[in-house]
């Protein structure tokens, strides 16, 4: 990708713009936590759910990304949007972790990412629990509410935490997913289900877990997440 364009898509003021966003998104979430009830829950497929949270949450996020690059499309999980420019998009989840959000669970997140020619620009996870925003920027870094962040030092799975994601709707690669997970439990100091796949690479992005590995999901799912794991040193 070109400098020039490089520059004007990673430019401090769009950094700031989405960090906004995504955290008026969260802010709209942890609110309507207080009061939801799971007659609200709809079923898009077997064991995947969504509500009215996810679909205003992602139509808080299109109206303020439309206002921030209005010749940007869009990806995004709930389809509030239309797609539009798909060489310049930005790729939403606007709850991560709606299974836990619906159950109570306090693990969920915001997940906005900007893609560029097919190269990630920009990522935004905004954990809405523990208020943790956590961003990067294609070449200058990762950071968590503001401080650099740095994958973990660890450098064998003795030392490792591991992060992963049970399957949920797809089970054809079952029989292998357990092979690993007994492998990663007799290797590693243990394994860890949080239930968002943003905040799962958020984590390995700040070293608090070393890796993260699960199959059959979406772009919007882990976009930004891989971007922060990349600009925090990882791969």
């Amino acid at each position: 990708m070109k400098q020039k364009m490089m520059d004007k898509y990673t430019q401090p003021a769009l950094v700031e713009g989405l960090l906004a966003v995504a955290k008026k998104a969260g802010a709209y979430i942890r609110k309507e936590r207080e009061s939801f009830s799971y007659e609200n829950v709809e079923h898009k497929g077997f064991n995947d759910l969504v509500s009215y949270v996810d679909q205003n949450a992602e139509r808080i996020i299109v109206e303020g990304l439309s206002g921030l690059l209005p010749e940007a499309g869009f990806l995004a999980e709930e389809g509030t949007a239309e797609e539009g420019n798909q060489a310049i998009k930005w790729i939403i989840d606007p709850l991560d972790g709606t299974t836990n959000f619906v159950h109570g669970i306090p693990v969920f997140s915001v997940s906005i990412a900007l893609e560029v020619n097919g190269v990630l620009t920009l990522g935004v996870v905004y954990e809405v629990n523990r208020d943790e925003c956590f961003h990067a920027v294609k070449g200058q870094g990762a950071f968590l509410n503001g401080k650099a962040i740095r994958v973990s030092p660890a450098t064998s799975l003795s030392q490792a935490l591991i992060a992963t994601g049970f399957p949920y709707s797809e089970f054809d690669k079952l029989p292998a997913y357990i092979h690993v997970m007994q492998f990663m439990m007799k290797n590693s100091h243990g394994l860890r289900r949080m239930g968002s796949a943003a905040v799962d690479l958020a984590y390995v992005a700040c070293g608090r877990v070393e890796a993260y590995f699960e199959y059959n999901l979406n772009a919007y799912d882990v976009a930004a997440g891989a971007l922060l794991v990349r600009e925090a040193g990882g791969r």
